[in-house]
């Protein structure tokens, strides 16, 4: 089953002006636990997921009173940077959808 398929909530957002942050929220703590228990997130998934160095994933943390997962990637510039292509890091979230969830 795909991650999209479980979750409620797949978002992204700035986090300051140097950092992304992604929320993954399940509304049935059935679908969460499968999700948290699949070992298909994990700081190491989501940093080759997103085709970052594992040292701009600065926190992941499995959030239980949410049915939540949520991670921080550094951003490469500041949003607003000229170049830049989602200055509100809104858009970012999509890789997820596909991430198989056994």
């Amino acid at each position: 089953m795909k991650l999209v398929d479980l979750a409620t909530t797949i978002r992204s957002k700035n986090a300051g002006v140097d950092h992304i942050t992604f929320d993954i929220i399940c509304r049935e703590r059935a679908k969460f636990e499968r999700v948290r228990d699949s070992g298909a997130l994990s700081r190491e998934s989501v940093a080759k997921l997103f085709k970052v160095p594992l040292e701009r994933v600065t926190d992941f943390v499995v959030f239980e009173p949410a049915n939540a997962v949520k991670f921080t990637i550094r951003r490469v510039q500041p949003s607003g940077c000229k170049g830049e292509t989602d200055m509100f890091g809104s858009q970012q979230y999509a890789p997820l959808f596909d991430v198989e969830i056994p």
